[in-house]
Formats: structure tokens, sequence, C-alpha cells
């Protein structure tokens, strides 16, 4: 290094002057993607595709290469024509969360083996095929954002742009015109699918996608959050209480918590009675506050442990307002068990030392290290797609997350409303676990009932009730019927 300088110097001054400083070099584009050619037997019927894994790059205004998103295709073989052919690109949440929970638990032609209900199996962990795939139905494309899975911005200080609300939906839109161009895919029946904040994602790219010319046949919402204010426990906003009630209450009756009068009865019509009052003598008491009379509070929080199974007590205590990490704390606490927040079926042993909260979310330790391990697995001795980084499963790729909006919730409803209103033939499916206390499947329905959607947009939406959790698939009863209400979904929407 120091010949290489002395060498430099060396020249003179004279020979830089009559050459123009080199522009700095964009990165290169990322190694051509893996294509391998593969099938499985689906209900005894020989299904071949071909998967592709690779970086598809993001480029600005002047041709620099930004990012590189990670994507996983799979695209059924012997398709005559293509724009015949539907074609369904899908992401996750967090934000933070790379798609391996659709991909290798949902959608994609493998599935990692869990429980029946989802519970975390012994390790070591296993790959089988997914009766349920979508495949048959539509080409699939998994997607990872900027600082999920293998996906990076070329920068540090480019990862504050990609971890925002708005550069979010710019660059994943940005990877589906580019896809479509690259695979000649313009004129195929278009679809997103998305879960949790991948439905914030989704709903926000119907009207950033449509305002560019792509219009989708429709979009596919699995526990959904399109209105951040439904579920942040702040001080000042009550909203989040009313709307998750009614999964305080199946979580309560799923673990037998209910006073008997309740418990006896079936979950739908326990479920109706706690959705009348939480959205009717509840949402009264809290609105009137500090004006409550005693006689009032004290009828306020008989209803409320009544609904929750958590005592009177309980319940004033906490000023008739129990967050989710109570409750999943206090459910069970004299038994020292926890349940989960993602699916509240799920549960684990409490924390050693007296608390108010809960320790950990055991529905999810139950299924990050099976999804890790498989998923690390499958992408190199399955897809041959080769890299020593590490695999954003959930967190640690991302800069802090810029909401975007000076109210602090971040609301994309009105983005959905928009693509409605522009584009009258797009259909919406929603999907929700009655399990789910992390997007509540009553503050989903609240958003849908306060878009002011266009005349008929309405009949374009299908909504469904699953009894599990966030991801309701993973347990396999669900997962035959989100197939089947999917692929309903997806032939309506193409017609």
């Amino acid at each position: 290094m120091i010949r290489y300088l002395f060498l430099t110097f060396a020249l003179g001054s004279s020979l830089y002057a009559q050459q123009p400083a080199a522009a700095p070099k964009p990165p290169a584009d990322p190694p051509p993607p893996v294509v391998k050619h593969q099938e499985i037997t689906l209900h005894g019927k020989v299904l071949k595709y071909t998967s592709t894994a690779g970086l598809m790059p993001i480029k600005n205004a002047a041709g620099e290469t930004e990012a590189g998103i990670f994507y996983v295709a799979y695209t059924l073989d012997g398709v005559a024509d293509t724009k015949k052919r539907r074609l369904t690109l899908s992401f996750n949440g967090g934000p933070g969360s790379a798609s391996v929970w659709l991909h290798m638990g949902a959608l994609g032609p493998k599935r990692v083996r869990m429980m029946d209900n989802g519970a975390l199996p012994p390790a070591p962990y296993e790959l089988e095929t997914n009766p349920a795939t979508w495949l048959d139905e539509t080409d699939l494309v998994f997607i990872d954002p900027v600082g999920t899975g293998y996906s990076r911005a070329t920068k540090p200080e480019l990862n504050k742009k990609f971890s925002s609300v708005n550069g979010d939906i710019e660059s994943v839109g940005e990877f589906i015109r580019l896809y479509l161009g690259r695979n000649n895919r313009w004129l195929s029946p278009l679809f997103l699918a998305g879960e949790s904040y991948g439905t914030t994602r989704a709903a926000g790219l119907s009207g950033y996608l449509v305002d560019r010319g792509i219009a989708l046949n429709g979009v596919l919402l699995i526990s959904t959050v399109l209105n951040f204010q439904t579920l942040r426990f702040d001080q000042g906003n009550d909203l989040p209480y009313p709307l998750i009630l009614p999964t305080y209450t199946a979580t309560a009756w799923y673990h037998k918590k209910l006073p008997a009068d309740l418990q006896q009865k079936d979950l739908k019509t326990v479920l109706h009675e706690s959705e009348q009052w939480a959205a009717g003598g509840y949402v009264q008491a809290l609105g009137r506050g500090d004006l409550l009379t005693p006689d009032e509070r004290t009828a306020a929080a008989k209803q409320l442990a009544h609904f929750t199974g958590l005592s009177q007590k309980y319940v004033e205590q906490n000023d008739l307002r129990v967050e989710i990490m109570k409750f999943i704390r206090e459910l069970r606490r004299e038994e020292n068990v926890m349940v989960g927040r993602l699916d509240s079926r799920l549960s684990g042993p409490g924390p050693r030392e007296t608390t108010d909260s809960a320790e950990f979310d055991p529905s999810m330790t139950a299924i990050r290290p099976p999804y890790t391990a498989a998923f690390n697995y499958y992408v190199r001795s399955e897809l041959g797609y080769e890299s020593d980084l590490d695999y954003y499963i959930l967190g640690g790729g991302i800069a802090r997350w810029d909401w975007g909006n000076e109210n602090r919730y971040a609301d994309v409803s009105e983005s959905l409303r928009s693509a409605f209103a522009k584009n009258p033939h797009m259909k919406l499916y929603v999907g929700a676990g009655y399990y789910d206390l992390a997007t509540p499947y009553f503050a989903a329905g609240y958003t849908l009932n306060h878009m002011k959607l266009p005349a008929g947009a309405r009949e374009n939406i299908r909504v469904h009730h699953y009894e599990a959790g966030h991801m309701y698939y993973i347990d396999v009863g669900q997962l035959t019927a989100l197939k089947r209400d999917a692929a309903s979904f997806l032939r309506w929407a193409a017609q």
C-alpha cells in the first residue's frame, strides 16, 4: 500500500489535471438468481414448478443501487399463457419481519412441521410438503423488505430511508414493478397477500400502485392492522380497550376462566355478547372518565370482569383498562402460567418473580426456533441459495421505524379506500383469528366500518374468522380453512 501511494504521487499532479475525476461507481448488481426445477405431490397429483431465489437491485433516480431485496418465487411449469395465470406477491410484517412465516407456514410448497395446534415441536425440526399450498391456484413471490431476511441497504446511512412507512411502501412497490417487467407478468391477474404489518404495507401499496398504473385484482389481509390508533395503549387513547375485549373474552373462554353462565355457551355466542357490551356500555363508561359515579364504576368493573375472567378488584385497580401484557400475565396467575399474545390458546410458565406483566410471549417462542432452523436449511439445500449473511427472521436489520404521521398513529385505511375508489373491480379478503391479541379481529372490523368506502365496495369484501391466533394457519385445521377461503377468493377476484 505504501509503495502504491508513493507511485501515485511520483507521477505528479499533471497527469490527473488532464483527466476529469472518475465518478464513484455504484455497487455492482447482485449475481443472477438461482433457478431450480422441482416438484411435489399434492393430493395425489404431481405439481412441477420452478423456484427462483435471488436479490433484486433497488436503484435511485440516478441509477445507483441503494438496496437489494431478497425474494423467492415459485412458478408453475407447463403454463402456456401467463396472462391467465394468477400471480400473488406476499410479505409478512413486524415491521422488521421476513416473509418466512407465510412462505413456510401457509402459502409455499413446503411447510414447517409444528404440533397440530401450532405449538412448539421437539427438535430437530422438520419440513414437509404443504398440503394447503396456494401454488396450484397462483404463482407466488415472497418478498423480504429491506432490513429483513437477506435484504440489505448498500450503505448504513440508507437504512433510515427504507425503515419508514413510506420508504418501505416505495421500495416494495419498486420491486413489484421490476418483477413484473423482468418476468413479463404485466397482464397476469395480480394479488398482494400480507400478514400483520404486511397488511399495513399491502393496503398502502394498493393505493400507491394504482397511482402508477398497476391495478390489483385482489388484496389478502391476514391478521389486519390498518389504523394503529386501534392498537396503541397510550394515555388518552381509549379506543383499543373495547376493541380488544372480545379477544380477551375468547381467550378466557378457551382457558375456562369465564363465569359459568358464559363458559357453558359456544364461542360465537359468547363473543356476540362481549361485542355488544364492548361497543355499548364499555365505550360509554370509558368515555365518561372521571365523571363516572362510584356505582357506575362498580357496575362497569363487574361487567368487565365478567367478560375477561379477571377479578373485579383487578380491573378496578387498573381503572377499567387492562393492557395486553398485563392480561396474559393475570388470567392464569394463580397457576403461574402465561397465555400467548400472538396465539392466546398457547401458554407457558410464568416469571420467577412477582410482576404485573408477562416475561415473554409463549406463542412467539413456539414458532421462532423451528422457522429459523427450517428456513436456513431449506434456502441452501432445496433452493440452492448460498449466503453467510444472517437471515433476519424478525428484527435485527431495520433502523428505528419512522411512522411518518404527526399524530403518532399510522393509518393506511385512506390508501385502501382510495384504491377501491380508483379501481372498483378490486376485491379484498380479510382474515382474523379469534385468539389473536396482536391484531384483534374486532379492531380490524372497526377500521373497515369507518373507512367511508365508495358505494358498492363493501360487496367486494369477504371477511373470515378462524379459531386460532395471529398466524392462524399454524393450526392444521385452520390451514385447511384458509386454503379453501383463499382459493375461492382468488378465483372470484380474477373473473
